[in-house]
């Protein structure tokens, strides 16, 4: 099976040969039997500061032991992503067989490979290893400050590892390392001397080991992924507070049942007034809070930027569609944590088939409102996300080459995703928008449309569109307050989420508290005489995106001790495309809860 990316197959030239390369990259994954004396291949994968998850540098750009001829391990799409560069490493290590401080290499280190080290181990710079897809992480050295007057400042180089293995039958569970009662190297200002390794001639002489040890585990190999989930190697911060979710699903459910009740009672009474009226003559009407009859000849009026608003529509569709699928991958059990990378493969694998969505969405509504260049609309479509997001990549990718991070796509992946979106994604928004184009019919209008507007009176300041965007981003945002903090600690931190079920119901309330904070905003703006819902309604709960930005920036200052210009750049770039489809998913999801809304209260009257 193959699902490397060192080079490409012919077949991908073909889009059916790119469905399969993406399908077989995204679900690869087996059990491996070994037999006792079988050699278990370790990699070697990346090390990074502790504080900045997606700064990370090839294993071997440190002065570590190392083969002569560096072997790289075939990767994923999803690897790639991730960041992972593994390659094979000089331990040895058989299956079931243990070992005792066996020489790994003995390295004599220059005085710049020396303070190399100090400061990698001063930004507390972790490894991370692979064994059987299992990562093993630990710190490449140790540090300790203490006293006040004198201050002591001390720095340590861990030599000798100990990888703890477990195993049920031929196959491997778990593997860990450790440095328990081992003593640290320690790395002095200016190599001098230094006690237990050989100095001479400014340079530092030290030698790496390692032990093996073999434990046999209950766990049969299809439930793995449960020992790695109780283990951590780093801090557990991620603890699942039930009753702050519980409190938010409290509140989501009594919003809803206020706005539903109280706007149902108002329609009552609406509905009663109007059709009780037996003149015809509109303009007799109380013309205060309750005057949404008297535009019913305008308010079906198609708003202006026509191509624009339906790409919105059709881009947020197809959001919702990648994102109702990721949640019920997860659900399902796809994404384990011995998949590396396996939901970045997901999504692009469904972002690009998603893209029909888009294009049907997009062009059907586009040809209901009298839209005419089809064409340019489906480019818009297509390039309402991707251009955004190829801009922020360029960036990131940029700084992250620029200092050697594994974060820097090679060109073959670049090459790969470019031909998903080239040979896949722009195809099927076309074909949808064709599709869609000529399967639309016409825009169902329960009114009449004038041919001159009718003159909008002044609204008071709590009708204007900054404080519907206030009101209608903060609600949702609140909604899901809670649970952005662990999606964010599982994103940018070091964290597992596996309580998908929650995720869902969580994702569920976010799209109702959007739809019917968004009917309950177009009641009010209707009621004061205001036609002008399209853009409104796509903004009011579209700006949660903005809500969710200011969140991370809150998450970078207060929740997380990142820093630094690559972890920095790549926060806050993907955050602001975070936004971004969050405002296209709400504003879409919004749009189409007030034209059903405003469909169903103007087909509910009598009119002459």
């Amino acid at each position: 099976m193959w699902c490397g990316i060192g080079h490409l197959p012919g077949g991908c030239q073909r889009t059916m040969g790119l469905h399969c390369v993406l399908i077989l990259c995204l679900f690869s994954g087996w059990a491996v039997g070994y037999k006792q004396g079988d050699n278990v291949t370790l990699y070697v994968n990346k090390v990074g500061p502790y504080h900045n998850p997606q700064e990370t540098y090839h294993y071997y750009t440190l002065p570590v032991c190392r083969p002569e001829k560096v072997h790289h391990k075939s990767l994923s799409l999803g690897e790639v992503l991730d960041g992972d560069r593994m390659a094979e490493s000089l331990y040895y290590i058989r299956f079931r067989e243990n070992v005792e401080k066996k020489p790994l290499c003995t390295l004599t280190l220059s005085e710049i490979q020396v303070d190399e080290l100090r400061e990698a181990i001063e930004e507390l710079f972790y490894f991370e290893f692979v064994l059987d897809d299992i990562p093993i992480l630990g710190f490449v050295g140790y540090i300790e400050e203490s006293g006040f007057l004198p201050h002591s400042h001390k720095v340590g180089l861990w030599t000798h590892l100990d990888f703890n293995i477990e195993y049920n039958g031929d196959a491997v569970i778990f593997a860990n390392v450790s440095v328990k009662d081992v003593k640290p190297v320690p790395l002095e200002e200016g190599v001098g001397s230094v006690g237990g390794v050989g100095v001479g001639g400014g340079s530092l002489v030290v030698t790496h080991t390692y032990s093996v040890r073999w434990f046999e585990s209950p766990l049969p190999h299809s439930r793995r992924a449960e020992r790695l989930r109780d283990y951590s190697f780093f801090p557990k911060t991620l603890e699942i507070h039930w009753l702050s979710i519980i409190n938010s699903l409290v509140l989501v459910v009594l919003l809803l049942g206020f706005v539903i009740i109280i706007l149902m009672r108002v329609l009552k009474n609406d509905f009663a007034r109007y059709n009780v009226e037996e003149e015809g003559d509109c303009d007799d009407l109380d013309q205060g809070d309750n005057g949404w009859k008297i535009i019913h000849t305008d308010v079906f009026r198609f708003p202006p930027y026509k191509s624009l608003l339906c790409a919105v529509l059709g881009v947020g569709a197809q959001f919702l569609t990648l994102a109702t699928g990721i949640i019920l991958m997860a659900l399902l059990g796809m994404f384990n944590v011995h998949r590396h990378g396996a939901i970045n493969s997901a999504a692009i694998v469904l972002y690009a088939l998603t893209s029909c969505v888009s294009g049907y969405v997009s062009c059907s509504f586009y040809t209901q409102i009298n839209g005419q260049r089809w064409v340019w609309n489906i480019i818009l479509t297509s390039s309402l996300f991707s251009a955004p997001l190829f801009l922020t990549w360029s960036v990131v990718n940029s700084i992250h080459w620029w200092s050697g991070s594994t974060q820097a796509l090679p060109a073959t992946t670049v090459l790969l995703i470019l031909g998903a979106w080239v040979l896949v994604g722009f195809p099927l928004t076309v074909i949808g928008g064709i599709v869609g184009k000529n399967r639309a019919g016409s825009f169902q209008a329960p009114c009449r449309t004038r041919n001159i507007a009718r003159q909008i009176p002044t609204q008071p300041w709590y009708k204007h569109t900054a404080v519907h965007m206030a009101i209608g981003g903060f609600l949702p945002f609140s909604a899901i307050s809670v649970e952005l903090y662990y999606i964010f600690a599982t994103v940018w931190g070091r964290e597992h989420y596996t309580l998908y079920g929650i995720l869902l119901c969580v994702f569920a309330i976010l799209l109702s508290v959007g739809a019917c904070i968004s009917v309950a905003l177009t009641y009010f703006l209707l009621s004061g005489e205001d036609h002008r819902w399209w853009w409104r309604s796509v903004l009011s709960t579209g700006s949660t995106g903005l809500f969710i930005f200011v969140y991370s920036v809150f998450y970078y200052r207060n929740r997380s001790s990142m820093s630094g210009l690559v972890q920095s750049t790549e926060f806050f770039g993907y955050s602001l495309l975070t936004a971004l489809v969050f405002s296209l998913m709400l504003g879409s999801v919004s749009f189409w809860a007030s034209l059903a809304f405003i469909r169903y209260i103007y087909r509910s009257l009598k009119m002459d």
